[in-house]
């Protein structure tokens, strides 16, 4: 026995020998894999009409907001303000 080789292979993982077996595991991993993106794709499903719905409550249920945010005109009277410039300081 080598110098750097283990008697200790209690948590080695090993293909088992048996071959039903070999295909009932195989089938498992399958099927948790498929479980794992079914679940996923469910779950961002869930998440996509969440967003939805959010969008759509909040264009029910939204107060009236000013002509300005829709992109109306609003009318008014404005004055140009200059500016100002402090007097130079004497010498």
């Amino acid at each position: 026995m080598s110098r750097f080789q283990s008697t200790w292979t209690r948590f080695e993982f090993r293909k088992p020998r048996h071959p039903l077996l070999r295909v009932f595991l195989g089938l498992v991993g399958v099927g948790v894999l498929a479980l794992l993106v079914v679940g996923g794709l469910f779950l961002g499903l869930a998440m996509l009409a969440a967003a939805a719905l959010w969008r759509i409550g909040g264009a029910l249920f939204r107060r009236s907001r000013p002509a300005a945010a829709e992109g109306g005109v609003i009318d008014g009277e404005y004055t140009v303000v200059r500016k100002h410039h402090p007097p130079l300081a004497s010498r």
